[in-house]
């Protein structure tokens, strides 16, 4: 899921590595099993792996607030529905978080 890297701690990767973790890789809003980076079994395709992708949301959608009661851990499905239902408050551009059609 591309980001705009210049909102963004630039120890990001960790501080989200670390909010995964702390959720066992598992979406918070609908408590799916997520895939930890070095997973992908075989036979899956793009698209299910991508679904299957645990990504950090920030509740403000102030990237800049990285304070841990700010990050939610989501499912790739479930993000992009909160920003989709967001879209007057959203840090992202129509378009930015899709899932891909393969």
């Amino acid at each position: 899921m591309p980001i705009y890297r210049k909102r963004y701690a630039d120890n990001w990767d960790e501080i989200a590595l670390a909010i995964k973790e702390a959720a066992l890789w598992r979406c918070r809003h609908c408590g799916q099993k997520c895939l930890r980076p070095d997973e992908k079994p075989k036979g899956l395709s793009r698209s299910e792996w991508t679904v299957m992708t645990l990504s950090v949301h920030h509740a403000n959608f102030t990237p800049e607030d990285n304070r841990p009661e700010n990050l939610i851990p989501l499912c790739t499905p479930c993000h992009i529905s909160l920003h989709s239902r967001a879209r007057g408050r959203s840090n992202t551009s129509p378009g930015q978080l899709e899932l891909p059609l393969y």
